[in-house]
């Protein structure tokens, strides 16, 4: 395969962070005193999407300052206890970034909140396997336009990008980005152009 970048997904792709974020929902909504309370399939099912889409699955029925101002409570105590907790890395994943690192620049490009993928790396130590990383809580922008800035801000000519979601599939095709589908993580795309069943497969199909 002719690349010269990895861009990854962070969600289903890197880690699954599922029940530490349940319970930190569950403790800012508990403070609330609604009778509103998620589950980890609610919250394996919003994973992907944008805060505003998030606040309409998960925040049913309230208005909508009110909604903003629960989802911003929530993301600040869910990054909050990631960085202390950190989240289950999928198995490889060092292994695979460690291999990786070396030979192609790595990128993370997710729909998060600010201050999630910080805490990713730093829960788990894996900031020095990444060049650069961006998300939609930064920028306000879809992640097929996210791709688009990480590739032109670091003049990439060749990427792929991996990810597990028809949203994934769709926001790297929008950029002409060949899409590796993690067939391990939470999603069911349409379509891929490769597939690999664990972190560690991906370094022998980037470097056949």
């Amino acid at each position: 395969m002719m690349i010269d970048s990895i861009l990854f997904d962070l969600d289903g792709t890197l880690w699954d962070s599922t029940d530490v974020v349940v319970r930190a929902w569950n403790q800012v909504l508990r403070k609330t005193g609604g009778p509103i309370q998620v589950t980890a399939e609610e919250i394996q099912g919003v994973m992907g999407l944008q805060q505003p889409e998030i606040a309409q699955k998960l925040l049913p029925g309230l208005e909508s300052g009110t909604a903003k101002e629960l989802m911003a409570e929530c993301n600040a105590w869910e990054c909050d206890m990631l960085r202390r907790e950190g989240g289950r890395v999928f198995a490889g994943l060092e292994e695979t970034l460690r291999q990786l690192y070396p030979k192609f620049p790595l990128f993370i490009v997710s729909n998060c909140q600010c201050g999630y993928i910080e805490s990713f790396l730093f829960a788990h130590d894996l900031g020095k396997y990444f060049i650069d990383f961006e998300c939609a809580g930064k920028t306000g922008l879809p992640k097929g336009e996210n791709i688009k800035t990480v590739i032109a801000r670091n003049g990439l000519k060749s990427p792929v990008y991996v990810g597990d979601t028809d949203g994934d599939r769709e926001a790297a095709h929008l950029t002409g980005t060949p899409f590796i589908f993690a067939a391990y993580g939470f999603g069911n795309p349409l379509d891929h152009d490769y597939i690999i069943h664990s972190p560690l497969d991906l370094i022998e199909l980037v470097l056949q």
